[in-house]
């Protein structure tokens, strides 16, 4: 059957390669951009390319970022348990990547899909990007034939490989199928962002160079960084979900301390993840405002602002729930009881900055309501809606998190060094510069002139990011030789796992999200200011509009993960051999 799904793949991907090249082959290479008119945008079954290629990307991006990040954590896991000779990280990591294997046909499908309905709808825009791009097209399917061929040796060499120094060389190849995974990634970005950003090519869109000139546009690293923390993060939280799941349905204490431990593990990979990921998309979007103003501006202040309320509440939610989830943690061991107290504190910096993460600059409101209170902008909770004040909510949040974090690795654990009381007040003594530089550089931001706001934002992120690599550099030297309690794995309240399950959904939103907005800053434009888009969707979706099309696409999304829970489920499961019947 895996055969079957893997050819299946393979040919979609050899359509893509050589359906663009009927009708184009006499195409001269160093013609300028096509113009398409609404005649080159066909309605097959009466449907416009729009809502097909839009429900297909998004699948296919969902699915690609989940098998393309599970790897990533699984190798550093499998070495993790080679290095302490711990057979329980060999089982996890086998388990993760079995669910990864399940996922991975549903990625091959869409993909080759995908690739198809691009090619129907809009054949004039894949003309032109393959004229750009060249032979990369065939570089990509070769990388995507590679990468299917490691992933299946790596899965199913495991158990061959599993011990002595046979143990290195699978990891040798998961350490290469990644590096085929993320080069495939990068390539598949340079194309998403020359639609964005393009270059190597003139003002008429003629390739001026080589491929290489095209793919190094400005937003290709920053989405390249952006998109590898998301897949981190994604990844932990979808099989972090499965832990849930199978915890939820354990009935023996051992299944329930096993997925219990699984479920800790994939929630430490997606905050290690998410904790960085804010100042990626920071950088993203200080690129796209560097490159094009108006696409920075349609963005951040004009009809898309306020999806980044929308975003808010859903980072939000994302935070609060792994932190709830740390919170529960600390009943495993009896250590963690003192911390308790702590948590009241924790959550109110988390609930203050969600609240002014939240906050709207500009309201939505009657002309009875603007004449109520002078003005679209609230006289109090204004200020509050623009960038210093957000960015200072969004550090401390982050800071918050970093120390539940924290707090849940210390309750196993007694620091024996003569020194800890000193790391242990250096560590106080970086969280307070760390708040007092965050909280005056976002009053700084309020009284300098604009063009230095978001230069105010560097020092927020530089204090946190130090917080948490000097904190984890000291703690790894304090807490060497210390003195271990036993930690109660599968001591956990079954609403704790629910965190669990909102961390996948509300990440598949966020990216959908994400993806519409990255997507509507073209406006009108197939590949920005070079190739309009003539079709009758050239226009960008309602908010409403979006926001029914991206539910529904995660909740189809989050069917498809749940039947992949399933099937990595009921292939464990054994049938008993049916009782011999008397007198035979």
């Amino acid at each position: 059957m895996k055969w079957r799904l893997l050819l299946c793949g393979l040919a979609a991907v050899g359509l893509a390669v050589v359906l663009p090249h009927f009708g184009l082959a006499a195409e001269d290479p160093g013609a300028p951009a096509p113009s398409p008119t609404a005649a080159d945008y066909p309605r097959i079954a009466g449907m416009t390319g729009r809502p097909v290629v839009w429900a297909l990307a998004q699948m296919h991006l969902f699915l690609a970022a989940f098998v393309l990040a599970v790897p990533m954590f699984v190798v550093a896991i499998e070495l993790t348990g080679v290095l302490t000779r711990d057979e329980r990280y060999d089982r996890m990591a086998h388990e993760f990547m079995k669910i990864s294997m399940a996922a991975y046909a549903f990625t091959a499908l869409t993909g080759g899909a995908l690739a198809l309905a691009l090619f129907l709808f809009y054949p004039v825009l894949m003309g032109y990007l393959l004229r750009v791009f060249d032979g990369q097209v065939l570089i990509y399917a070769l990388l995507f034939i590679l990468e299917s061929l490691l992933l299946y040796v790596y899965f199913y060499t495991w158990n061959a490989l599993r011990y002595g120094d046979r143990k290195w060389i699978h990891l040798s190849i998961g350490v290469l199928l990644n590096a085929v995974g993320t080069t495939l990634m990068f390539v598949a970005n340079a194309w998403a962002t020359f639609m964005m950003a393009p270059s190597g090519v003139d003002e008429a869109g003629t390739p001026l160079g080589s491929v290489w000139a095209a793919m190094q546009g400005p937003l290709w690293n920053p989405l390249n960084l952006h998109r590898f923390l998301a897949n981190i993060a994604y990844g932990g939280a979808i099989v972090g979900a499965y832990a849930a799941y199978r915890f939820l349905a354990a009935r023996t204490a051992e299944e329930r301390a096993h997925y219990d431990w699984m479920g800790y593990t994939a929630n430490f990979i997606a905050i290690l993840g998410f904790l960085p990921l804010p100042f990626a998309g920071y950088w993203l979007m200080a690129e796209i405002y560097a490159y094009s103003q108006q696409m920075g501006i349609t963005a951040m202040g004009g009809v898309l602002a306020w999806l980044f309320i929308i975003q808010a509440v859903l980072i939000g939610s994302i935070l609060l729930a792994a932190n709830y989830y740390l919170w529960c943690g600390l009943m495993r061991t009896e250590g963690g009881r003192r911390f308790v107290p702590w948590v009241k504190y924790i959550a109110a910096v988390l609930v203050a900055g969600f609240l002014v993460w939240v906050t709207p600059h500009t309201l939505i409101l009657t002309p009875q309501e603007v004449l109520a209170i002078g003005g679209t902008n609230h006289p109090l909770l204004g200020p509050l809606g623009i960038m210093p004040a957000k960015n200072t909510a969004v550090n401390m949040m982050l800071l918050a998190t970093f120390l539940s974090f924290q707090l849940f690795r210390r309750a196993s654990r007694t620091p024996t060094v003569p020194w800890a009381w000193i790391g242990n007040c250096v560590i106080a003594a970086l969280y307070l510069a760390a708040t007092l530089n965050i909280v005056g550089a976002g009053i700084y931001g309020y009284v300098t002139p604009t063009v230095y706001k978001v230069g105010a934002s560097v020092p927020q992120v530089l204090s946190t990011l130090a917080v948490i690599v000097f904190a984890l550099v000291i703690e790894a030297f304090m807490y060497r030789g210390a003195v271990t309690r036993p930690v109660a794995w599968g001591r956990m309240s079954t609403r704790s796992q629910y965190a669990l399950f909102v961390l996948p959904v509300a990440f598949t939103w966020l990216m959908a999200l994400m993806g519409y907005i990255r997507s509507s800053v073209r406006t009108y434009w197939h590949v920005y200011t070079i190739m309009k888009d003539r079709s009758p969707d050239a226009y960008i979706p309602t908010i409403g509009e979006a926001g029914n099309f991206i539910t529904v696409i995660t909740l189809v999304f989050m069917a498809v993960i749940v039947f992949i829970f399933w099937l990595s489920q009921v292939g464990d499961t054994r049938q008993q051999a049916p009782a011999a019947e008397g007198g035979r």
